[in-house]
């Protein structure tokens, strides 16, 4: 028999973790903590978890936004307090039967099982089927994945823990305004005014140091994100961040409903692997009502074209990036074919573009925009959070965006300002009639 006490090598909660770790004694299933960083928020999770998976057989998930930076995050992250990998701090060997390093895996002595995996591939892992999950920089995730796993938690009684600090006014904000009332539901944002977690030096430090590496108004923001926990600052990076934002505040983002009277123009993002998305829009002279948003994952085409059918729209063109002229996996017929097979038309086929043209193509649209909330938050959300890559050795932002679950709203709606800039470009000019001018006129004109 092996007697081994969790939380391992006396963790204790620090105070003002107390009330997320009373919550979670107390059997509580559903907990956001929204908080600065240093507060200690994935030594609560790795904890919680220990102690779940000895109490009760199972597979357990700590999700971060992608599985690439899983490893880095949590797998190899080390205690600069202890010098201890944070994983054998709250998963000892002794609990341990099998720890496999490729998987980021653990099989415990019980049969439950802890792994590390990405929300960005949740789609490959469902078979599994886990009971406790942790989804760690929930602003920065893809929301999709508590969408899918929230019925499998409900179904046997698992439970779910939302940490992060916040990125803009996306899902993560609007999930916790959401849920902060939510019976059964543990809310709590925690900034560093409320903990008093560090001295108002050290603060003064961080945010000198944040500007110095970011610059005056990234710096800036990014130390209100981390330590103020403020959904408001604009994102590192973030494209259309400050154009969202203002559209929002111009009450352009909001009611949109659909026009009968006006034909609706779909912008098709086709991922192979990756979600599809559609935008649909409608034009009234300059202005462009965005009125629906549609995206999945892992379905054929022929599930989108039947999603359209459900709409009353009356579709006017259908615009799709230049690789719809590729084969498709498994049967090789191009995907433009296999549209018009079912009745897709007209369809337009944009050329290849460079990124840079469409992102400015986005920036001159989206300000002649209104945009139906309701229908199209998760695309919302994804055009707020679409933002350059960073180069963490030079500690810089690459001139290439981040492909994450955002990036396939942002290539969609590209496709629609490139496409609906195109037509307008197209349009013939008025020719100009030539300006006569009388001053100046060789003498003896006027007389003629």
């Amino acid at each position: 028999m092996i007697d081994v006490d969790l939380p391992a090598y006396g963790w204790k909660p620090r105070k003002y973790q107390r009330a997320l770790w009373k919550y979670l004694r107390s059997g509580g299933k559903r907990a956001y903590e929204v908080a600065h960083r240093r507060w200690g928020k994935d030594d609560v999770a790795l904890n919680w978890a220990a102690i779940s998976a000895m109490k009760k057989v199972g597979n357990y998930w700590h999700m971060l936004p992608e599985a690439s930076q899983a490893r880095k995050a949590i797998w190899d992250a080390v205690n600069p307090h202890t010098g201890r990998r944070r994983i054998d701090e709250a998963f000892p060997e002794e609990i341990r039967a099998t720890t496999k390093d490729h998987e980021m895996f653990i099989r415990f002595i019980n049969g439950s099982t802890w792994q590390v995996v990405g929300s960005d591939n949740f789609n490959s892992l469902v078979g599994s089927t886990p009971i406790g999950v942790v989804f760690s920089e929930w602003a920065l995730a893809n929301p999709s994945a508590w969408a899918f796993l929230s019925p499998i938690l409900l179904e046997n009684g698992g439970w779910a823990m939302f940490i992060t600090t916040p990125r803009g006014r996306n899902h993560a904000k609007t999930f916790f305004d959401a849920m902060r009332d939510e019976p059964g539901w543990f809310c709590e944002v925690s900034s560093v005014e409320k903990t008093g977690r560090f001295t108002s030096e050290q603060l003064a430090a961080e945010k000198r140091q944040l500007v110095a590496q970011y610059g005056e108004d990234d710096g800036g923001a990014k130390y209100e994100q981390e330590y103020d926990c403020s959904f408001d600052a604009a994102i590192q990076g973030s494209y259309y961040g400050k154009i969202m934002k203002k559209l929002d505040e111009e009450g352009r983002i909001g009611d949109v409903p659909y026009n009968p009277s006006l034909p609706v123009i779909t912008a098709w993002d086709l991922g192979i692997g990756d979600s599809t998305v559609i935008w649909c829009a409608q034009q009234i002279g300059p202005d462009v009502r965005v009125i629906d948003c549609i995206a999945g994952s892992g379905q054929g085409i022929d599930w989108y074209v039947r999603e359209l059918g459900k709409r009353p729209y009356t579709y006017r063109q259908h615009i799709v990036p230049h690789d719809a002229n590729n084969g498709e996996l498994g049967t090789g017929q191009r995907r433009i074919d296999t549209m018009r097979s079912l009745g897709m038309n007209p369809i337009r086929v944009l050329p290849r573009t460079p990124v840079d043209d469409g992102i400015s193509a986005v920036r001159n649209l989206l300000p002649r925009c209104r945009i139906d909330r309701k229908t199209c938050q998760r695309g919302i959300d994804a055009l707020e959070q679409y933002r350059k890559s960073w180069d963490d050795t030079n500690k810089v932002f690459r001139d290439k965006p981040l492909h994450d679950w955002a990036s396939d709203y942002a290539d969609a709606f590209r496709y629609l300002a490139v496409g609906l800039r195109d037509r307008e470009d197209d349009k013939p000019k008025a020719a100009k009639r030539p300006r006569v001018s009388l001053t100046g006129s060789p003498s003896g004109w006027m007389g003629m």
